[in-house]
C-alpha cells in the first residue's frame, strides 16, 4: 500500500523532492517498524489527537457572550460569510488576496452525511459570522464527528467554541448518538476539548518520506 501510494499521492515540495506523509497510531510498533524500514521517519508535524467522549456523560452548561447567538448555517446566500470565516479561521496570518472564494463549500454540503441543522454558527452581535461547528452524525454508529470547529480570531476569548460544541453534543444526543469525536493538534484545542469532555485519545503521528 505505501509503495502504491508512493506512485500515485506523493507530491513535490518546496525543495523539488517528492514527499509522501503516511499517518500512524503511536503505539503501532510494527507499523512504525514497516514504515522506518521503507524510509520514512517521524515528521516534525504535530501529531493528531484523534478525541472522544461518551454522550452518556453529562453535557457542559456553555453559554456565548452576551449578544451572540447560535443557530444552524442559513441559505445559500449565506455560504459566501461562511467561508470567509474559514479562511480567516485556518489562515490568520495568510494575505486575503490568497483567498479563493467560496464555492468550494457547495462540496461540503453534497456529502451524504451532511445536515444543515448541524452545521452551527455563532452569529455576533452586529450580524457577523463569527464561529463555527459543524457536526457529522452517523446514525449506523450512532457517533458523532465534530468537524471542523473555529473561531474569527477577532472573536475569540469570549466562550463561543465551547458554546457552539455545546449546542452540537445536545443536537447529536437528541439524535440519539452515543459518542462523539473530535481531533486536535494545538494546545489551544487541546484544552478547548478537553474542557468538553474529551479525555480520552489516540495519538496519531505524521511520519514523512523524502525521494
Amino acid at each position: 500500500m505505501l509503495e502504491t501510494a508512493e506512485r500515485k499521492l506523493s507530491k513535490t515540495n518546496e525543495t523539488g523532492k517528492k514527499e509522501l506523509i503516511a499517518w500512524v497510531n503511536a503505539a503501532d510498533d510494527l507499523h512504525k517498524k514497516i514504515l522506518t524500514d521503507c524510509g520514512y521517519a517521524r515528521s516534525t508535524y504535530s501529531a493528531e489527537h484523534m478525541r472522544r467522549r461518551r454522550l452518556t456523560q453529562p453535557v457542559p452548561d456553555s453559554f456565548p457572550a452576551q449578544g451572540y447567538s447560535i443557530r444552524a448555517l442559513g441559505e445559500e446566500s449565506e455560504l459566501p460569510a461562511r467561508s470567509w470565516l474559514s479562511w480567516k479561521v485556518f489562515h490568520p496570518d495568510e494575505p486575503d488576496e490568497k483567498y479563493k472564494g467560496w464555492e468550494w463549500y457547495k462540496n461540503i454540503q453534497r456529502v451524504p452525511l451532511y445536515r444543515r441543522d448541524l452545521d452551527l454558527v455563532v452569529v455576533s452581535p452586529n450580524g457577523e459570522l463569527s464561529a463555527f461547528c459543524t457536526v457529522w452524525f452517523d446514525s449506523v454508529t450512532r457517533s458523532a464527528e465534530f468537524e471542523p470547529v473555529g473561531t474569527h480570531p477577532d472573536h475569540q476569548k469570549r466562550g463561543l467554541g465551547k458554546a457552539v460544541m455545546t449546542e452540537g453534543l445536545r443536537r447529536a444526543q437528541k439524535l440519539g448518538a452515543t459518542l462523539a469525536t473530535v481531533s486536535s493538534y494545538s494546545p489551544a484545542a487541546h484544552a478547548l476539548y478537553e474542557s468538553m469532555g474529551f479525555t480520552e485519545f489516540d495519538l496519531l503521528e505524521p511520519w514523512i518520506k523524502e525521494w
